[in-house]
């Protein structure tokens, strides 16, 4: 029995592991550098604003003003009207454009060539001055009047802005048709459904994760371009902000509280496209994106998971 234990000898150890590789992130100084230049510019900007002979006590004081607030009224009236017009308009043009009607798709070719060729301004003036032309709108027993009477300021601003809005979606409605798969549209005809019921059944509902993200910059686009109908005497945020300028003495605070105005706006419209964009991307995208609220949350949650585990 001992010669056993002597033959067998010494119990075999079984071999140490390898050592714990301990990371070292690598720093980017770089990263540093630029974050402490861009926050001293910052900051100097903000200085220089502060000491500049600006009235900023203005600026609240009018800010809420019934003038101001009838101001931004008419511009988001003439935004939404102008964008209306400009998408019935462009998808109308953009079916056209993919007719096989050469007339049909000729003329849609040309309103697109000529609008988006013209700046949006000389349309605005050429509107307002085309009573120089025609004298009369003579539309027979329904309506009949000076030229000079029916082209009010608004309707050369909803005339100017619409059309030329109707221009640009039209290509951007091209652009959704035809991303759309070409076998959807035959299948539909095989299915008995006419042209008509397959765009607006199979077509347009698939093309639209194509045309919300740029539709969504065109509205913003257009809320800051109605600042341009002051040309023709059309009272929106700029225009009454630079006439309260011009009585109170205080022009530049009336345009730094037109733009506070227009960022707001813009904000707003950008935030109902975001949630737009998610509610198309449905069916696309396997995860949709988190809404700013639920980053938020997720942000929270992991701080107060690294909080605990450190303690």
């Amino acid at each position: 029995m001992t010669a056993d234990i002597e033959k067998a000898g010494p119990v075999d150890t079984p071999p140490a592991g390898p050592e714990a590789i301990k990371a070292i992130p690598v720093r980017h100084y770089g990263r540093y550098v630029s974050a402490v230049v861009a926050i001293a510019l910052l900051v100097s900007l903000i200085y220089a604003f502060s000491q500049g002979k600006v009235n900023w006590g203005a600026i609240p004081d009018y800010f809420f003003d019934g003038r101001i607030l009838s101001g931004v009224g008419n511009t988001l009236l003439l935004t939404v009207l102008a964008m209306v017009m400009g998408v019935v308009g462009g998808v109308i043009l953009a079916v056209m454009r993919l007719s096989k009607n050469p007339v049909t798709s000729s003329i849609a070719w040309f309103y697109i060539w000529f609008f988006r060729g013209t700046p949006v301004y000389v349309q605005l003036l050429v509107w307002f001055n085309l009573g120089l032309v025609f004298e009369y709108i003579n539309l027979g027993p329904i309506y009949k009047d000076y030229w000079s009477s029916f082209m009010t300021p608004f309707l050369t601003a909803l005339l100017g802005l619409g059309l030329n809005e109707a221009a640009y979606m039209a290509e951007i409605c091209r652009a959704g048709l035809l991303s759309v798969d070409e076998g959807q549209t035959e299948a539909s005809h095989a299915l008995g459904m006419s042209h008509g019921k397959t765009l607006r059944r199979v077509v347009i509902p698939q093309a639209m994760r194509v045309i919300v993200p740029p539709t969504g910059n065109e509205v913003i686009n257009m809320l800051k371009t109605t600042s341009l109908v002051s040309a023709v005497q059309f009272t929106e945020l700029l225009r009454t902000a630079q006439d309260i300028g011009t009585t109170s003495g205080a022009a530049a605070e009336m345009l730094f509280l037109a733009a506070a105005w227009y960022l707001i706006l813009t904000t707003v419209f950008s935030v109902g496209q975001f949630y737009l964009e998610r509610y198309y991307a449905r069916g696309s995208s396997r995860s949709l994106p988190l809404t700013p609220f639920q980053k938020v949350k997720r942000n929270l949650a992991g701080f107060s998971t690294r909080s605990g585990a450190a303690a």
